[in-house]
């Protein structure tokens, strides 16, 4: 879900192009699910090998990722590790919705409403751990680094940018900002056409940077009370927030009266837990230092082996997608070489 943060953030659209020689930590759980969702059939089965494994999330990541390195930008996926109690009711509620949904799909599909599956079946999209494990070995192969983190992949991600081992960090949800991402990007991974759910119409989506110190300047916040905000409005850890409190709303309270404990009429009983417990997990957050980040020329070999070999993939568009890569990483020496030899 993630907290809903849109209404109230300034962002800017560059395009990708601009962001060439720029490395960027993805949330690798948030895109994963994305390929899962997108990358389907018309009646909205998920692509798959001849032994019926999922295939789209590889997919995903080998066409996603050798764009973005043939634009010359560096990708690292940052893996969740195991999640804050906290997370366990958002855990359930997706659940049930994935549930319902999938039983909407097959309804429709036997009703031969094809279009409407395909609509229910991207909310039913499953992460396997074989798709976790698949997807590590896939970025190795191609020579992108990846991350493990000890929690929440955001987390670890925002604290990458924070720290300048990264310039952005990459998710579709507004809490990498509650993490302290000094700069998020959303649909990175998600640029291009889209359709609108049940309508024949398609809208361009383009990348969108936030800056967490324009947002804290414009909204005069702390980056203390905007967490505030979200956990007002709900976060994966307090999912349904405060009733009948939204963004505007929650922003005007914390700015009237400074922190949720100063707001009247909310009492100790109108938050599941304890208002601290849920700071605590943005402000801060585990994360780990163990970690090194190197972009090598991929493995061509290994991955023709794994995709077309393994997985029934077209064995000329997966070189082709190489190519893109190795293009991309040839750009990147040749341009970090001029830099140094001018510097």
């Amino acid at each position: 879900m993630g907290v809903n943060l849109r209404d109230l953030v300034p962002k800017t659209t560059p395009k990708l192009s601009s962001l060439g020689g720029k490395s960027i930590a993805v949330d690798a759980y948030n895109a994963l699910y994305q390929f899962l969702a997108i990358i389907r059939q018309p009646d909205g089965t998920p692509l798959k090998d001849q032994t019926g494994r999922v295939t789209s999330h590889l997919s995903g990541i080998l066409y996603r990722t050798a764009n973005l390195v043939e634009m010359t930008i560096k990708p690292v996926y940052v893996f969740d590790g195991t999640p804050p109690a906290l997370k366990e009711v958002e855990i359930k509620r997706r659940t049930r919705i994935k549930e319902a949904a999938a039983i909407k799909y097959e309804k429709a599909l036997k009703a031969g409403k094809v279009e409407e599956a395909h609509t229910y079946a991207q909310a039913t999209s499953r992460l396997k751990d074989y798709m976790t494990e698949d997807s590590k070995r896939l970025l190795d192969y191609i020579g992108i680094p990846w991350i493990q983190a000890p929690s929440e992949g955001e987390a670890q991600a925002a604290h990458l940018a924070r720290k300048g081992a990264t310039n952005f960090c990459a998710s579709q949800d507004y809490d990498s900002l509650l993490f302290g991402a000094p700069f998020l990007i959303r649909n990175l991974t998600l640029s291009g056409k889209r359709k609108l759910p049940g309508k024949k119409v398609y809208v361009e989506v383009v990348p969108e940077i936030v800056s967490l110190n324009q947002v804290l300047k414009e909204l005069s916040l702390t980056h203390k009370q905007l967490v505030d905000i979200g956990i007002l409005i709900g976060t994966d850890y307090n999912p349904d927030g405060i009733k009948g409190i939204g963004p505007k709303t929650a922003l005007k309270l914390v700015k009237t009266h400074g922190s949720l404990e100063k707001i009247p009429n909310l009492e100790e009983g109108d938050f599941p837990v304890p208002p601290n417990r849920i700071r605590q997990i943005f402000l801060e957050p585990k994360v780990t230092d163990n970690y090194k980040l190197k972009w090598r020329r991929p493995n061509d070999e290994e991955v023709v082996d794994f995709l077309c070999n393994e997985r029934d993939f077209s064995e000329n568009r997966v070189k082709r997608a190489l190519e893109k890569i190795d293009y991309g990483l040839r750009e990147l020496r040749e341009k970090t070489t001029i830099e140094q030899f001018f510097g």
